[in-house]
């Protein structure tokens, strides 16, 4: 029996049994038929040869039918899986023990912290974790603030700034006091801070999401008028101004950032709006940013939201909408074209009733 030590995560053992031991290889052939099959392969090539043992299992499988949103689901997991099977080996401070093999030392160890003992980790989250630390590194320009955002690992990048731009230009009813629930990398607590809130409290329930949004309102100077609060969606008290960006698809999570795009049972929405009115003082309003996509994949109608909206004696006093602009939305070839094409986001200003 195989064992493979998850970095950082002590408790968390991937023991392969017998029918999935994990097998030495360093052949492209052997591992390609290992991993096809189910097996767990610890790469022991070099490392250029792992990247493209990877490339091609990636290419080899084929996705479905453009415009099936189940079976693509399906597809994408499969392929996660199967290309989660080939490891690579690291040694004591994360070094990965290939030739040829970049140095990770840096990145391995922000994200995992220390290791003492030899390990392996999947290579895709490998390349992962390394992409996450350039992305940390450079961060990502938001017209919005004139600055930057620095995303930590696992924590959902403000590439698509639809969302932003709608948050930047909505006539605030309030400059004291608002709070951001889910706050992820704290684009928008960092926007509203930007627009002259004189206080901001920002929330989200995973501590890599709390530690990045107070790195980036730290970062642009809002540290001292910014607070983030690491909660299951709500701090304590009532604020005039309460804006949710919650993940825009149902759907089960299967990864880090995940998080930040799927919503099981829509737990997150139905939770920001069921307890809005208790945080909410007698004259604000809830700023209720949503994607339609899920109205476009068949996941949610609009007449749900509506009955979510109003079951939690909130009104609707404006909507403000905009279109995608992200490449997808514009790519014939995406299996979802036909949805991402239609998708708008939209600003929805609630009140109570």
């Amino acid at each position: 029996m195989a064992q493979l030590v998850v970095p950082g995560e002590p408790d968390r053992r991937l023991f392969t049994p017998p029918s999935r031991t994990a097998v030495p290889a360093d052949d492209r052939l052997s591992a390609f038929r290992a991993v096809s099959s189910g097996a767990v392969v610890l790469w022991r090539g070099d490392y250029p040869a792992a990247r493209q043992l990877l490339d091609t299992l990636s290419r080899r499988l084929s996705p479905p039918p453009a415009d099936d949103y189940a079976r693509h689901r399906a597809y994408r997991a499969r392929r996660a899986r199967l290309l989660s099977l080939l490891y690579v080996p690291l040694d004591p401070g994360h070094v990965v023990s290939l030739r040829r093999a970049p140095d990770v030392r840096a990145a391995c160890t922000a994200v995992y912290g220390p290791l003492d003992v030899p390990a392996a980790v999947p290579l895709r989250e490998l390349l992962g974790v390394l992409g996450a630390a350039q992305w940390r590194r450079k961060g990502v320009p938001v017209a919005a603030l004139g600055a930057r955002i620095h995303p930590h690992y696992g924590v959902f990048a403000p590439v698509r700034q639809e969302y932003v731009d709608l948050v930047a230009s909505a006539p605030l009813p309030t400059r004291t006091l608002a709070f951001d629930i889910g706050t992820g990398t704290g684009v928008l607590a960092a926007v509203l801070a930007h627009r002259g809130v004189e206080r901001v409290v920002a929330t989200d329930a995973d501590p890599r999401a709390v530690a990045c949004a107070v790195d980036n309102l730290t970062r642009l100077g809002f540290g001292e008028r910014a607070e983030v609060v690491r909660t299951d969606l709500y701090p304590p008290g009532r604020a005039p101004l309460v804006v949710g960006n919650p993940p825009w698809l149902p759907g089960r999570v299967r990864g880090p950032l995940d998080h930040a795009v799927y919503d099981p049972g829509s737990r997150m929405l139905r939770g920001f709006l069921d307890r809005a009115r208790r945080h909410l003082t007698p004259e604000g309003e809830v700023w209720l940013v949503l994607s339609d996509l899920a109205e476009h994949l068949g996941l949610r109608t609009r007449e749900q939201l509506l009955g979510w909206i109003a079951a939690a004696g909130l009104r609707v006093v404006d909507r403000t909408e905009t279109p995608p602009r992200h490449p997808r939305a514009l790519d014939p070839a995406d299996p979802l074209h036909r949805a991402r094409a239609a998708e708008v986001t939209s600003l929805w200003r609630l009140s109570p009733q």
